[in-house]
């Protein structure tokens, strides 16, 4: 592991946890893949385990059933596979493809019943994990994934514009634009299926709760930027944190690589009093006698320090994603801008 992405504090301070349905779950998920035809069969044979996409889900949502982590762990396959698509239509200059896929991802995200027998396996495949999510929490929690997942589907778009024309968003434009694109509050949704409840309002939009959230996801982002940009670099890409630093702040590529890693660092360091923080608001409402709680405290605290548990989770499961996946491996490739688990088929090009 190179020095300028080894954090020893996860390695101490963040155990690894991984849900014991893991191997079951990495089975499962590579059938889908195979059913929904999202990966040619070889390159689901050569590549699927070592791109870890279940491990990483395996190693966040540590107190979901078997059932939820399944619906979690196919969704987040076909997210990556969908991110490569996108990229491989900026490639190649397919903006009619793309525009015709964002369109078709919105219907499916509010109709994923009439979409489950798209020709395009990455509308199906996507409607199909939808429909599945959709079948846990309350329609409540539906439209509001709905919400958050259109904002994903357009921040997609914003950066598929941005890098068919070159321009590289300025920090904080670009920090904006990434908490979409990383669909953090998606990953924050999905806390709550795994933890078999919907969370009230007074919950989720409490401070101390959303900070940790939002630090956690911050993290996951960063330090994806940080692994990813020698990746980003090779394939002329314009969406990374260090790439708007060293375009608009006049850093070295060396310096940009220190400052990402520095926000990396501080986001650690701010979630371990944040953790504290969200941890003492769920013993607080454990009476139930917090106002917009309602009845339940005791099993609504339990939820709410389940939640927590597995956003400390997140930084173990995405340090390791991130130095075991094929995804990152990008000096074993033949072609540094070209992962090789995308091909033509898996890209939508004929």
């Amino acid at each position: 592991m190179p020095p300028s992405l080894a954090l020893p504090v996860i390695e101490s301070a963040f155990p690894r946890q991984l849900h014991p349905y893991w191997p079951r779950l990495q089975e499962k998920t590579r059938l889908w893949l195979l059913e929904k035809r999202l990966m040619p069969a070889g390159k689901v044979q050569e590549y699927a385990d070592g791109l870890c996409y279940t491990d990483l889900m395996a190693g966040f949502y540590v107190n979901a059933s078997d059932q939820v982590l399944q619906a979690i762990a196919d969704y987040s396959a076909w997210f990556f596979i969908w991110d490569d698509r996108h990229d491989r239509c900026i490639v190649h200059g397919r903006a009619g493809d793309w525009r015709r896929l964002r369109n078709r991802l919105h219907a499916a995200l509010d109709a994923p019943r009439h979409h489950l027998h798209h020709p395009d396996p990455l509308v199906s495949g996507f409607a199909d994990s939808v429909q599945r999510l959709y079948g846990f929490l309350p329609r409540t929690w539906n439209q509001r994934f709905a919400r958050h997942f259109h904002s994903v589907i357009e921040a997609y778009d914003r950066e598929f514009r941005n890098r068919t024309e070159g321009y590289i968003p300025g920090v904080e434009e670009y920090l904006a634009l990434r908490r979409h694109t990383f669909a953090h509050w998606i990953w924050t949704d999905l806390l709550e299926p795994s933890a078999g409840r919907e969370l009230p309002d007074a919950v989720r939009k409490n401070p101390a709760y959303r900070r940790a959230a939002l630090l956690t996801q911050e993290f996951a982002a960063w330090y994806n930027d940080l692994c990813s940009l020698p990746k980003e670099i090779a394939g002329d890409e314009v969406h990374n944190l260090g790439i708007s630093l060293i375009t608009h702040e006049g850093l070295t590529l060396e310096e940009a690589v220190d400052e990402v890693r520095r926000r990396v660092e501080k986001c650690l360091q701010e979630f371990l009093e944040a953790e504290q923080e969200a941890l003492r608001f769920a013993d607080a409402i454990a009476d139930g006698t917090a106002p917009g709680l309602g009845a339940g405290g005791k099993e609504l605290s339990t939820a709410v320090r389940g939640c927590v548990g597995n956003m400390r989770n997140w930084f173990s499961s995405v340090y390791w994603f991130h130095h075991e996946s094929g995804r990152y491996m990008v000096d074993s490739w033949d072609d540094r801008s070209t992962p090789p688990y995308v091909t033509n088929e898996t890209a939508g090009e004929k």
